[in-house]
């Protein structure tokens, strides 16, 4: 199952990460683990791409969440309908207890696509209000910890490159470690 949402010229902005989950056969997991390093290596050849996060099972799981992010829409696009991902694929499939099911999420929507299709869309409330918990706290934290940096290279604290500086931080926190974190621990919250 793949579901492309609806192009726009903002999510070509904001960048667009393919979620794809995979369920793998109990006896398979340590081949899927070889191979999961080989499609991950061939990825990052690709233009666009920006990162890979896995969510591995719990043990005695069989479930794999794997989030490859890229910085615009028709990069993740080319990676998913390439011949390579193909190839790969196909090494693979008789491991998987199930077709693979594949989305291209773009920019923020990705924190908040629901983990199962019973789930609700959280409402938009409740993203701003997890969005704002999330990115207050990091807009007084930040600033702080490349203060002595700032001290040391006027440069680097010129008006312009410290926010530059700060604001990298501050995204570069919330994609890869807070946020994905978050709506974990929060999700029977905000998907119901």
């Amino acid at each position: 199952m793949t579901k492309h949402p609806s192009d726009s010229s903002s999510s070509h902005r904001e960048g667009a990460t393919i979620r794809i989950h995979h369920r793998v056969r109990a006896s398979a997991r340590d081949r899927y683990e070889t191979w999961l390093r080989q499609i991950i290596e061939t990825a990052a050849r690709f233009p666009g791409h920006l990162g890979v996060h896995i969510l591995r099972p719990p043990e005695g799981g069989q479930d794999y969440e794997i989030a490859v992010r890229f910085s615009n829409e028709e990069d993740a696009r080319r990676w998913r309908e390439s011949e390579q991902r193909r190839e790969l694929m196909a090494t693979i499939h008789s491991d998987l207890q199930q077709d693979e099911t594949v989305e291209i999420l773009s920019g923020i929507d990705y924190w908040f696509t629901p983990p199962n299709v019973t789930s609700k869309q959280p409402t938009r409330w409740k993203q701003w209000l997890v969005t704002t918990a999330v990115i207050w706290p990091l807009t007084m934290l930040i600033p702080l910890l490349w203060q002595p940096l700032f001290s040391l290279s006027p440069t680097l604290g010129a008006w312009g490159l410290r926010h530059g500086l700060i604001a990298a931080t501050i995204v570069a926190l919330m994609v890869y470690a807070v946020m994905p974190r978050v709506t974990r621990i929060l999700a029977p919250w905000l998907f119901r």
